[in-house]
């Protein structure tokens, strides 16, 4: 039988979610725990690969159990071994042929700015920081040139090993909640440090830095060394993944801040 768990984390601490060298990865955590209610080792795949410092409050895994467990210890079980800062919130079984990460039509993601001269102290970690005054409207205008399908070499990482560029943006929404603003990305997939290079050239737009007519150009010059740097990743959290019918999962609650 293959199990499909729920995993929510906070990256903070954590060289990434992939499998480390130093066993600092979520990856490693994870499997650790599982192991010791499973009494032998266990390898899980992601839905996605978040970097160091990204949070999840949907990421999706599968594993095959050599053992027989009830789904309640795969949970229960496995939160009891787990650091404080990771949890895994559901298990559910599922068929032979799902796939965390190719069975996956979509991923969404948020990330939470705070926008304000002091920076974070109670969020810290958890929101990205910004002193200068954004203008809102102008980084929304930005925003709406990127959805649909592009090619987004000018907004993936130098070593991002993705084959193709392209990938279809479906929503990419900013608004202000008093001093934090909040960037929703849906796409059907995502490519190395594309939200974060998207988050770091709507925040030029915002600050004046760049015109609004930046990103279609960003777009088509299809070049990484013509975009902003990549922004910081404190405040992106990989918020859910979609999957076709029939396969029905439990949704992660939305995040509560702020």
């Amino acid at each position: 039988m293959r199990v499909a768990l729920g995993v929510s984390y906070r990256g903070t601490r954590f060289h990434g979610w992939q499998s480390q060298p130093s066993g600092r990865g979520i990856q490693d955590h994870l499997q650790q725990a599982l192991a010791r209610v499973a009494g032998g080792a266990v390898t899980v795949v992601a839905a996605g690969r978040t970097d160091t410092g990204v949070h999840a409050q949907g990421q999706v895994v599968h594993f095959d159990p050599f053992v027989e467990r009830p789904l309640t210890a795969w949970v229960r079980g496995t939160n009891a071994f787990l650091d404080r800062d990771v949890a895994v919130n559901w298990a559910v079984p599922v068929g032979p042929d799902f796939h965390a990460r190719h069975s996956a039509t979509s991923r969404s993601y948020q990330y939470w700015l705070y926008n304000a001269p002091v920076r974070p102290s109670v969020l810290d970690g958890l929101v990205g920081w910004i002193h200068t005054p954004l203008e809102i409207e102008r980084m929304q205008d930005a925003a709406r040139a990127l959805t649909g399908e592009h090619d987004f070499t000018s907004f993936r990482s130098a070593h991002c090993q993705a084959r193709s560029p392209v990938r279809e943006l479906t929503r990419c929404d900013v608004e202000s909640r008093g001093n934090y603003v909040r960037f929703a990305l849906t796409a059907n997939g995502f490519l190395h440090h594309m939200v974060r290079n998207i988050v770091g050239a709507l925040i030029y737009v915002g600050s004046g830095r760049l015109p609004v007519s930046a990103m279609l150009d960003l777009l088509e010059a299809r070049d990484r060394r013509t975009a902003p740097p990549t922004f910081s990743p404190d405040g992106l959290c990989l918020t859910r993944v979609g999957y076709p019918a029939p396969i029905d999962l439990p949704q992660p609650d939305p995040l509560p801040w702020p």
